[in-house]
């Protein structure tokens, strides 16, 4: 079987097992989302936080509570690092230094989980399990309760109630994603990755020196990294590391874990509007752009030339031979096109367009189909940019899901679009412009120009995965980048909670004659085209100097 070949049959096996799972955990997430009855142990959450799950909350107060709970994450995750050392299970690592802690700490409590050190070399059990663990599950249940919220302001109208945070992020994480990734770890150590406590083994010489091993509950972090679009990795090779990712099968177990939840939270978005067939329309946006990015990535990955790509069968470097070329396409633009940040290659290895179809992915907004819930309500606001566009076409007040878009609406949304591409271009103009960072670089023109780029691309929108070959463990992008995954995270979350509760405000408008019809072909055809000419828009004179640059060279 040639390689091609077997990257497409991978891709078909991952498209039959996600349509396997999406009418199941689309529905029941739907259901959890809008219970009525709390469990013994939700209760006994509420009662510890003193929250009360009942109360609804409007827009700000919905957003002081995610506020709260983020700001009260990054401090406890920055405490515990700065006291690594006198912590039990630290391996003998020591303290973390303050801007990288900080770095650190805003990247697990954003759903970023950049990563400026080695985690075998840096982090201890404690932090491992205790901090980054459990930001793991949080920040992703945030980004589903924000998602929900925005549905909420989509289904109910003549209120200005959302919800309740409280209830819906700690729903999020008892009946979600507790039990799901509890599944997973038990498959990833059915399938070789480790899960101990163990402490760091001598193993013999390697290259002259010391080659050293330590353990750590891998699977178990391993599963809701991929679960809960976080990245990040317990060794620095990531998900190419064989103690993280053994086998092929968990390769493409691992793509699963980090689409399922996305796109299954189309059909959650349809039930909960009363019209299966908008979240299907927004399904067939996601899942139009991700195959075609997954196709594009094969194609620039396997069009190689001359005799040594040849004999390799494929542009091999910086990719794991356990997975192939094809695999390693696959992986890279499902976690791009999502906020997770994992990796099984070298993304500074792929040819110079393959790095430019990954980072186009994330310049997208992450929306194909996105992190847990992050994508989701980002692709609600280009819905919301398109049906505007339709409506200056015809001459007509544009209309989504029976809400009018009026001119407070498309602000919210324009200022939603506008906030990751301004992090992206000025931080990555200042690194270019001043002296200091470019000394990170470890290549020249346009390649050396495309590692910044991707590394503030990827903060700002919250993926965490780098282009590799960037030094960003210095103060500079510590907390340049620190800043990026701050505001890229908790700006859009404003915007996106101010349109929830002015649509849920509003009466609902009866559908005429000349109503854009939003559960049809045509209409997601042109949600297709509204989010590339966006981003096309925004992005391509940068990605004319890197990327584009590099591969038409």
């Amino acid at each position: 079987m040639g390689p091609v070949t077997a990257g497409v049959l991978q891709l078909l096996a991952l498209i039959g097992a996600l349509a396997l799972a999406y009418t199941p955990l689309g529905t029941y997430m739907a259901r959890v989302y809008s219970a009525d009855r709390h469990w013994r142990v939700e209760r006994w959450i509420y009662k510890g936080i003193g929250a009360d799950p009942d109360t609804e909350m409007r827009w700000p107060a919905y957003l002081r509570g995610v506020l709260a709970f983020s700001v009260v994450g990054v401090l406890f995750l920055y405490l515990l690092q700065r006291l690594q050392g006198v912590l039990p299970g630290s391996l003998g690592f020591r303290s973390i230094d303050p801007d990288q802690a900080f770095n650190t700490a805003v990247s697990f409590v954003t759903n970023t989980n950049w990563q400026s050190y080695s985690g075998e070399q840096a982090m201890g059990h404690v932090v491992q399990t205790a901090g980054l663990a459990v930001q793991n599950f949080v920040s992703a249940a945030v980004g589903i309760a924000v998602a929900v919220a925005l549905v909420r302001g989509f289904a109910r109208s003549r209120t200005g109630e959302l919800g309740n945070f409280w209830a819906d992020l700690v729903r999020g994480v008892v009946r979600v994603l507790v039990p799901l990734a509890a599944v997973a770890a038990v498959v990833l150590v059915a399938c070789g990755a480790i899960q101990n406590f163990s402490g760091i083994h001598e193993v013999g010489q390697f290259m002259g020196g010391l080659q050293q091993w330590n353990g750590g509950a891998v699977a178990s972090q391993e599963a809701i990294k991929e679960l809960g679009t976080n990245g990040g990795g317990y060794f620095n090779a990531n998900s190419a590391h064989p103690f993280e990712n053994p086998t092929p099968f968990s390769n493409l177990f691992e793509i699963f874990l980090i689409l399922v939840i996305p796109f299954a939270l189309t059909r959650t978005f349809g039930l909960m509007v009363g019209s299966v067939r908008q979240g299907y329309a927004i399904l067939a946006t996601m899942a139009t752009i991700w195959i075609g990015f997954t196709a594009l990535m094969m194609w620039t990955e396997f069009a190689h030339h001359g005799p040594a790509f040849d004999l390799a069968g494929g542009a091999y470097e910086g990719k794991e031979v356990r997975f192939g070329v094809g695999a390693s396409s696959i992986f890279a633009t499902s976690t791009t096109l999502t906020s997770t940040g994992a990796v099984d290659a070298f993304h500074s290895s792929f040819t110079g367009l393959g790095g430019g179809v990954a980072m186009l992915g994330m310049m997208l907004g992450e929306i194909a189909p996105g992190g847990t819930g992050s994508g989701l309500y980002g692709m609600l606001i280009m819905a919301v940019i398109a049906v505007f566009i339709a409506g200056l076409m015809v001459g007509r007040t544009p209309e989504y899901l029976g809400k009018k878009i009026g001119s407070r609406e498309i602000k919210l949304a324009a200022c939603y679009i506008l906030v990751t591409p301004a992090l992206v271009l000025v931080f990555t103009a200042l690194a270019m412009a001043l002296p200091t960072p470019a000394n990170s670089m470890t290549n020249s023109g346009a390649h050396g120009f495309s590692e910044i780029l991707y590394a503030y691309t990827s903060a700002s929108n919250n993926n965490g995965s780098a282009f590799a070959g960037l030094n960003a463990d210095t103060q500079w992008f510590n907390s340049t980048l620190g800043l990026c995954m701050l505001f890229g995270r908790f700006l859009p979350m404003v915007f996106v909670l101010a349109l929830a509760g002015s649509l849920a405000e509003q009466r609902p408008v009866p559908a005429t004659a000349g109503t854009l019809r939003t559960d049809k072909p045509l209409y997601a055809g042109l949600l297709v085209g509204t989010i590339i000419v966006v981003t096309g828009l925004t992005y391509f004179p940068a990605l004319a100097l890197g990327p584009l640059a590099e591969g038409l060279a």
